[in-house]
């Protein structure tokens, strides 16, 4: 988000810390994203609500009067914050509630001391489309109702994964919203990462890291990058040695196939 949007978007997030301490998170999440599915899917109604011109006192009505006795206190307020906010565009407002609505279900992960678990699930759920193209196929198809990829979902990893990431995941495949899947889990887990304001660092190796290994990559990646990294690991056969890691733009590449590719590259050049 940039310019008032990037504005807007810090006085929602500030309304939703101020709201959630005493809601039940995993509700409010569900909530939050119900609201944004709402926004999103009811174009004049989100143009109205995100109107610049309209008086904010007004756009806190209609929401109040849309919502009122049909979500918790803690989103209604939220919703009112996302309204009364001044944004560049106006499916900027819709994001922001998902945005904290993922914020509500990190903080019921942490509250539960399953945050990491999270982070894991939502990273290792990718590898698991990337690896099953009909589950995928079926997760996208826009003909099956959202009601039966839930059924499916929960099916496949209910009772396997944290509560957190079966809403998060339900929330992505049932209401992508533009997105791919792999987009939404990447962005989902930029924000579960967001809530301990760490990194996320996708380590490639040819070889399973021992748990020794991982935690002397993260304290090194921790001094160099001044925060913590939470390290997402994939083996892959095809570095042929060393390892990988991106965080963010980053790369740094210790495999002997990117050693390779370098000198491929200044033979061309």
């Amino acid at each position: 988000m940039r310019g008032l949007s990037r504005t807007a978007l810090a006085e929602v997030e500030e309304r939703f810390n101020a709201v959630a301490a005493s809601a039940d998170l995993g509700g409010l999440a569900e909530e939050l994203f119900a609201v944004a599915d709402l926004l999103d899917r009811e174009h004049g109604l989100r143009r109205n609500l995100s109107d610049p011109a309209r008086p904010a006192e007004q756009k806190e009505q209609a929401v109040r009067g849309l919502l009122q006795g049909k979500v918790v206190e803690a989103a209604l307020e939220v919703a009112v914050a996302a309204v009364r906010a001044k944004w560049s565009r106006s499916g900027d407002v819709a994001d922001a509630v998902e945005r904290v609505g993922v914020t509500a279900a990190a903080a019921e992960a942490e509250s539960a001391g399953k945050l990491d678990d999270v982070e894991d699930e939502l990273f290792r759920f990718g590898r698991i489309l990337s690896a099953n193209p009909e589950l995928r196929r079926a997760l996208v198809d826009a003909a099956i109702p959202g009601e039966r990829k839930q059924e499916l979902l929960a099916g496949l990893i209910g009772g396997k994964v944290a509560p957190s990431t079966l809403r998060l995941v339900t929330q992505l495949v049932v209401h992508p919203r533009g997105r791919s899947l792999e987009t939404g889990l990447e962005e989902f887990g930029w924000i579960v990462a967001r809530t301990r304001e760490r990194l996320v660092g996708v380590v490639r190796s040819a070889v399973p890291l021992s748990e020794a290994q991982k935690q002397r990559l993260a304290a090194s990646l921790r001094a160099t990058y001044g925060r913590d990294v939470h390290l997402n690991v994939e083996v892959d056969p095809e570095v042929l040695g060393g390892f990988s890691v991106k965080i963010g733009d980053d790369l740094i590449d210790t495999t002997i196939a990117g050693r390779i590719e370098e000198v491929r590259r200044r033979l061309a050049g």
